[in-house]
């Protein structure tokens, strides 16, 4: 048995303790978030039809994933990054000849997909919202205990 309780069946607490703390960076993880979205783009492009459910499910999942991953300190950056993250996957989905109609279908898209645009960057916001929370509680906390020491 472990000390942090993993002998435990099914206990969420030893399941929390062996995960990772969130690594990434604000660059990193807005470089993540563009690479992941232009794969889902060219995935729904290719092999779905121009899937907008799925490139937009895949947009919500992650909106939760960069937001939790990120940094405490910079995680405010997530809500920020995800919809550019949005817009450079539409590259492969909007495919037209010319820059002038790739841009109006860029518009297009963006504006009929603005659900999930929106919806996304909310769960994002909740996200890091809840987590600066949590931190800035737990600062005060430890500051407290310390006066009383």
């Amino acid at each position: 048995m472990s000390a942090n309780g993993g002998g435990r069946a099914g206990g969420l607490p030893a399941l929390l303790t062996r995960m990772p703390r969130p690594r990434l960076t604000a660059l990193g993880g807005g470089l993540l978030a563009v690479v992941v979205m232009l794969c889902a783009g060219l995935f729904a492009s290719l092999l779905l039809d121009d899937s907008m459910t799925f490139y937009g499910v895949c947009f919500v999942v992650l909106c939760a994933a960069c937001a939790l991953g990120v940094r405490v300190a910079e995680a405010l950056t997530a809500p920020v990054a995800v919809p550019i993250a949005f817009t450079f996957g539409l590259i492969p989905i909007t495919g037209e000849d010319g820059v002038g109609a790739w841009f109006v279908a860029l518009a297009s898209t963006l504006a009929v997909n603005a659900g999930w645009l929106y919806g996304g960057t909310l769960v994002a916001v909740a996200i890091v919202l809840v987590r600066r929370g949590l931190y800035a509680a737990g600062r005060r906390r430890s500051r407290s205990a310390a006066r009383t020491r």
